[in-house]
């Protein structure tokens, strides 16, 4: 239960952090869709572990192998069957948790609701997942550029360190550093509070903020399946995310109404808005325009200080933090909250394919 998402282009995902493999099954992918594997390789490579000093020093190549549905370089219409080995496993670096719930990790609750628990990096519960969620995202990602959809994220925040006009800088910027951040000035600050955060043992939250360009306007469903509904639920169903906001946010709430609404005018006969505080979303629907969000991330629970727990029999105890973590998420989920965004557009556009019978 709960391991698919979508319901054209549906993602089921398999495998534990500590296992043999993780992996993805596609449903739904339109036959035809050129496969890049360079590309669809270079996106795990942003997400992949060890990638630099400010992150975990577990060392996974995460090279993706196509089992099924691609034929001559294309898909076929069938089954996308995907896997990842796991090559890097330090299970014995866990050993000391077998029976103790580490503070703030989905140990107790995983153990309350199966009444068993793979403690090995956390099992199921564990950030490896999201490597299947991105191998996926990038054959959505390839799809949407084919419609001419492009999706960029960044690091906007990082602790009390924030960037303020992300949506002024080209993002593709974000990539010519190890935080992702697109103003270089911002982002060197940012890398040296994570060092400092890792040096004391300790972790640090922030903020990952991302825009698709170029939706057609008319993706999203009335009531409970509105865009930003299943937007939202993409982003909060990732490992540490604690926020999701989208247009104007919370910070609409400080906005009078006639500030905040985005006037309507003509351009060459397209409906546009000369604000977005809608965020490109309005009704539940996409109106054409940028839509952006953020995802905020809570820091990693696994710290390298002595926390008071307790253990599988009901006894107080010391956890000490062991092994190979990011002091910092928010850099690799960056590649994650693209794949996401990617896998609700093409769920919405293929969707709307079965709305209206001609354009």
């Amino acid at each position: 239960m709960g391991n698919s998402f979508g319901q054209i282009f549906k993602v089921s995902t398999f495998g534990e952090s500590h296992g043999p493999a993780l992996g993805a099954i596609i449903d739904g992918c339109p036959p035809g869709i050129e496969i890049d594997m360079d590309f669809i390789q270079s996106e795990l490579d942003r997400r992949k572990p060890g990638q630099s000093k400010i992150t975990t020093q577990r060392k996974e190549g995460d090279v993706v192998k196509i089992l099924s549905g691609v034929f001559e370089g294309k898909t076929t219409g069938t089954s996308i069957g995907l896997v990842i080995e796991n090559t890097d496993q330090k299970s014995k670096d866990y050993s000391h948790i077998a029976d103790k719930f580490r503070p703030s990790h989905a140990d107790n609750t995983y153990f309350e609701k199966y009444g068993i628990r793979d403690y090995r990096g956390g099992g199921r519960s564990s950030a490896r997942e999201t490597a299947a969620r991105v191998a996926a995202g990038a054959i959505a990602k390839l799809l949407l550029k084919s419609l001419g959809i492009v999706i960029e994220g960044c690091v906007t925040q990082i602790g009390s360190i924030k960037c303020h006009n992300y949506l002024e800088l080209p993002l593709s910027k974000a990539e010519e550093n190890i935080v992702r951040c697109p103003d270089p000035e911002i982002a060197e600050r940012m890398i040296s509070l994570v060092q400092e955060v890792k040096k004391d043992g300790d972790s640090i939250g922030g903020v990952v903020s991302c825009v698709i360009r170029n939706c057609p306007s008319g993706l999203g469903e009335p009531v409970f399946d509105k865009f930003q509904a299943t937007l939202g639920q993409a982003m909060l169903s990732i490992n540490a995310a604690k926020g999701f906001q989208y247009g104007s946010g919370f910070s609409g709430v400080e906005m009078r109404g006639s500030e905040h609404n985005d006037e309507i005018y003509l351009e060459k006969g397209r409906v546009r808005t000369r604000t977005n505080n809608s965020g490109g979303i309005q009704g539940g629907i996409t109106n054409g325009e940028d839509i952006y969000f953020d995802v905020a991330f809570k820091p990693v629970a696994t710290i390298m200080k002595d926390q008071k727990s307790v253990n599988e029999k009901g006894e107080e105890v010391i956890v000490s933090g062991k092994g190979r973590h990011d002091p910092c998420v928010v850099p690799r989920a960056v590649p994650i909250v693209e794949a996401m965004a990617a896998l609700v557009t093409v769920d919405f556009f293929l969707r709307n394919r079965s709305v209206k019978l001609s354009d």
